[in-house]
């Protein structure tokens, strides 16, 4: 196996582990390093390998927030903690939009909407949606400022918004649901951390659907390329994560707005300026 792929392999997962969870669209981002950086892999391989590697970004969220994650507690006797399960109720209530979808209909949102040029309406018009809703709330101060204090309808309409993004590309997960949330009255902290959280059944169950569709029969080179994007993004995303929750304690999120528009005008002048046909 030539190290040139390993080295690939480590910067697509460098790149997944910073923009799955700052909301500019790990998709998008994706789709142009791979057009001057391929993988020597199969297509089949290659879609597998863009929803797979978010396995290591979600194990970061697990690694960074376990104790408010886990509902178990053996200190002092064993105890269930209720706020915990109420958390998770709802986790599993915002996951139903996007889980029904991607279940029933993945193949053909990604046949009708996996192209360039859907990721660049989605970057542009979700970082539209950014400065709007910022500038709304300038004057607003926010209903909600802790996971508690989310209600069953509101994980459902944030659930939604991550429905939006399962089925177009270049939406981004994490921009879609911390719209959402935002435009219900949800801090920008705690529209974060509830997105951190959603990831885990969203990918999780993503990935198993493409492996379950790929197979478990890897090459060794394929093992290898697959398990190294995924550690890279596993430590690529602590950092990601915790610059995203200092960053939004002092500042909005007007600089994730006009990056995105900037890379989605960017995304069409590339292709348009290339030649290249939609699909």
């Amino acid at each position: 196996m030539q190290w040139i792929e390993i080295l690939k392999a480590v910067l697509f997962g460098i790149v997944e582990g910073i923009t799955e969870w700052l909301p500019i669209s790990s998709t998008g981002h994706m789709i142009l390093v791979d057009e001057f950086i391929k993988l020597n892999v199969s297509p089949a391989f290659w879609e597998m390998f863009l929803v797979v590697i978010q396995l290591g970004a979600i194990l970061a969220v697990v690694f960074l927030y376990w104790e408010r994650l886990f509902p178990f507690s053996f200190r002092g006797g064993f105890r269930a903690d209720r706020e915990k399960f109420s958390m998770w109720f709802k986790i599993v209530v915002a996951s139903i939009p996007a889980g029904v979808v991607g279940i029933l209909f993945e193949d053909i949102c990604n046949e009708l909407f996996y192209n360039y040029v859907t990721v660049a309406i989605m970057l542009i018009l979700f970082g539209i949606l950014f400065l709007a809703i910022e500038n709304g709330r300038r004057d607003r101060r926010p209903q909600v400022r802790a996971i508690s204090g989310i209600t069953y309808r509101s994980a459902f309409i944030i659930g939604v918004f991550q429905m939006i993004a399962a089925v177009f590309p270049g939406t981004s997960r994490s921009g879609a649901t911390i719209v959402g949330a935002l435009l219900i009255g949800i801090s920008r902290t705690t529209a974060a951390e509830f997105t951190f959280f959603l990831a885990i059944p969203a990918m999780f169950g993503g990935s198993a659907l493409k492996l379950l569709k790929f197979g478990f029969h890897f090459t060794p080179e394929e093992l290898i390329i697959l398990l190294t994007g995924m550690l890279v993004a596993f430590f690529i995303s602590i950092f990601a994560i915790r610059f995203l929750v200092g960053y939004i304690q002092k500042h909005n999120f007007k600089a994730f707005g006009w990056y995105r528009i900037l890379l989605g005008l960017l995304v069409l002048a590339y292709f348009f300026f290339s030649g290249r046909t939609v699909g």
